[in-house]
């Protein structure tokens, strides 16, 4: 139990387990085509537009190719027939090249030079380290690259982040379109007179748009850094890295060699979030964003730590809260949230309408409570 401790979890990944599962139903279609989408890091993801195809009750077209190594390592082609299973039940992903059907007019893909979007310079750079396995990714450099700027204005809003209601893609995308904003910083010096000119926004929308900017001018250290979309930084290691540090300030002077030596955090995410609080455009995004919000810090064990050691699933709809703050009362209370039922699940606290998680807890008699007993735990 003492290496478990020591070895850590990524993400929801444990290092000191592996999980043998059983495998997905699978699909035999055609890959018609493979296109480029850009992310809000700017890393280039090839994704194989499939014939339509029912996998497991669902009809699949698209498939997530990862990256160039992906590509070679699968020996993929267009025209190529291939076997598709959806990882997890969830995600489609192409596990077999059917090579021996191959007509002799498949394609080969190599990845743009330039970015599909903006056309500016792409680079190729390696993600991870030696020991951990590396692999290459593509890079979209032009700062001002359209796609990049979407993506990473869409999850700045969203609700894991700042939660700024109202501004959806279209939105974010006319903004950007008729110069109004270009960061993150800038949505806070947006007035109800710039959303006026966007198209098919009424007068009420754009107030409700301004009153959520308003209300988000204060926000915990854990969302905000979550919101910044640092490399291989997502919602539970936000809220590590904020109960470690305390403060964005600590945060952004601490040197690689710190950040790798934290729980749960390893090399690559390390090497992540020091480069992004090294580059000179972030500390002036960063001095902007700080001018306009009120970054706090956490708490603190200030409230009575009573799910200290205990690991909760959540289930069903909860009539008392969103099951955002249900994870928040959790942590706040030295708990641990799980996203599902295993070995180390010490509850399941199940709402109206509970899922397969709730099944899944019985099977392994697992300990159910309903909300109100979850109330009497959190009080």
């Amino acid at each position: 139990m003492a290496w478990q401790v020591k070895l850590g979890v990524v993400g929801k990944a444990p290092r000191w387990t592996q999980a043998y599962k059983f495998s997905g139903e699978e699909a035999t279609t055609i890959v018609q085509g493979i296109i480029v989408q850009v992310g809000r890091t700017g890393i280039l993801t090839p994704v194989a537009i499939l014939k339509p195809v029912n996998v497991g009750g669902v009809m699949v077209s698209r498939a997530t190719l990862h990256n160039e190594d992906e590509i070679k390592r699968l020996d993929l082609k267009i025209g190529d027939t291939v076997v598709v299973q959806r990882a997890g039940d969830v995600i489609p992903d192409i596990i077999q090249v059917l090579t021996k059907l191959r007509h002799g007019r498949e394609k080969s893909f190599k990845m743009p030079r330039t970015c599909p979007v903006c056309g500016g310079k792409i680079i190729r750079q390696e993600i991870g380290s030696k020991k951990e396995g590396q692999s290459a990714g593509h890079f979209c450099v032009n700062k001002n690259c359209f796609a990049v700027s979407r993506r990473r204005l869409q999850h700045f809003v969203s609700r894991g982040a700042m939660n700024i209601e109202g501004l959806g893609p279209k939105i974010l995308e006319q903004l950007i379109i008729e110069g109004l904003v270009r960061d993150s910083a800038d949505l806070y010096d947006l007035t109800e007179g710039d959303l006026a000119q966007l198209e098919r926004l009424a007068a009420k929308s754009a107030q409700n748009i301004i009153a959520s900017i308003k209300e988000r001018r204060r926000i915990p250290l854990a969302k905000f850094l979550n919101a910044l979309g640092i490399l291989h930084v997502g919602e539970e290691t936000a809220i590590d890295l904020a109960n470690q540090f305390g403060s964005l300030g600590k945060l952004a002077a601490a040197d690689f060699e710190t950040l790798s030596a934290l729980p749960n955090v390893g090399p690559v995410v390390a090497q992540g979030i020091a480069k992004w609080f090294a580059e000179e455009k972030n500390k002036k995004l960063l001095k902007r964003l700080t001018a306009a919000i009120k970054v706090q810090r956490p708490d603190g064990p200030k409230i009575s730590q009573t799910l200290k050691g205990l690991t909760l699933v959540l289930t069903g709809e909860l009539a008392n809260f969103s099951r955002d703050q249900a994870k928040q009362l959790i942590r706040e209370r030295g708990g641990e949230v799980a996203s599902s039922v295993s070995t180390k699940t010490s509850l399941v606290v199940a709402g109206s309408n509970p899922g397969s998680k709730f099944e899944q807890a019985k099977k392994r008699n697992v300990k159910i409570i309903n909300e109100e007993e979850f109330l009497r735990l959190v009080k």
